[in-house]
């Protein structure tokens, strides 16, 4: 069986926005005046998506606005249940009156209370808008404060000098480390994990996943593709045709998910190899998805309208 059968995609989920909720945490706790940033959702159209935007007012106070109905587009648009969580979640409504009047939800709180904000915000993303993982937010100048953002990679198959340079890794811990170091150096910012050291990466309407073999020799790159699908017999018949076609991903069936996955051989370890399975496994994971769902009367990992 697969090395990732024990993956659990829940837990995965909520063990990445408790690392988000904290690394939001130790960001606003040093923010300044010259450091304001906004966390939005990845915008899928041209409404207006749902955001929450970070100032500091003086050397110790902290002010927050998440968008509101009068602000959203008509796709984003909140209910009565969603601005009564807002409300549980201690954010105030807005306001025409005081200093700062304002369209959005708002808090003014003490950077030392960066963490009961980092708390607030989560909870108006993930349960309010409807972030189903942190992954897809488009992190603007977050990603700057946490690490600088180098130029893209090109789409291209000619790689740089130092990307075709092999690297003999000490050890499974030793090629983790430079796996996350070469996608941060792709993506501008750290990868997001999990508490088992999966990362996880967006591809559209599926996620991505990497993880390093126990032995340190092989980097697994898989997706759950669809959930609840209803006939084996017939999900077995579609993925032999595909494994029949498939150059490098193999599909699996496990229980009632479709995973694909890719093995990228790390003994050495060269980063144009990781750059060409991650564009592999997105091309497909992404293109592939919605379609499987339909054929095999499943669901897909995410919606993306």
């Amino acid at each position: 069986m697969p090395e990732y059968e024990d993956f659990d995609l829940d837990r995965s989920i909520a063990q990445a926005w408790d690392g988000f909720e904290i690394r939001l945490g130790e960001v606003i706790s040093v923010i300044d005046d010259s450091a304001d940033f906004t966390i939005g959702c990845a915008a899928v159209d041209e409404d207006q998506v749902p955001y929450v935007t970070f100032t500091a007012l003086d050397r110790t106070t902290i002010r927050a606005e998440a968008s509101s109905n009068a602000v959203l587009g008509e796709a984003y648009q909140l209910g009565p249940e969603q601005l009564a969580e807002m409300e549980r979640l201690g954010w105030l409504a807005p306001t025409t009156e005081g200093p700062r009047p304002t369209a959005n939800f708002w808090l003014e709180m003490d950077q030392e209370a960066s963490d009961r904000l980092a708390a607030a915000t989560v909870g108006a993303l993930r349960d309010v808008f409807g972030v189903q993982h942190p992954i897809f937010l488009d992190p603007g100048d977050l990603a700057e404060i946490l690490t600088p953002r180098p130029e893209p990679l090109a789409a291209t198959t000619e790689f740089a000098a130092e990307d075709v340079v092999a690297t003999m890794p000490a050890g499974p811990e030793h090629l983790d480390t430079m796996v996350e170091a070469e996608l941060t150096d792709m993506f501008g910012h750290a990868p997001l994990r999990d508490q088992e050291g999966d990362i996880a990466l967006r591809v559209g309407s599926a996620m991505l996943f990497l993880r390093v073999s126990a032995d340190g020799r092989e980097l697994i790159l898989f997706s759950v593709l669809v959930h609840d699908v209803v006939g084996r017999s017939r999900a077995t018949e579609v993925l032999n045709d595909l494994n029949a076609e498939a150059r490098m991903v193999k599909f699996h069936l496990v229980r009632d998910r479709v995973f694909a996955s890719l093995s990228v051989l790390t003994h050495p370890f060269v980063p144009a190899h990781l750059h060409q399975a991650v564009r592999i496994m997105s091309d497909i994971a992404d293109a592939i998805d919605d379609d499987l769902a339909r054929k095999l009367g499943g669901r897909t990992a995410f919606e993306v309208e």
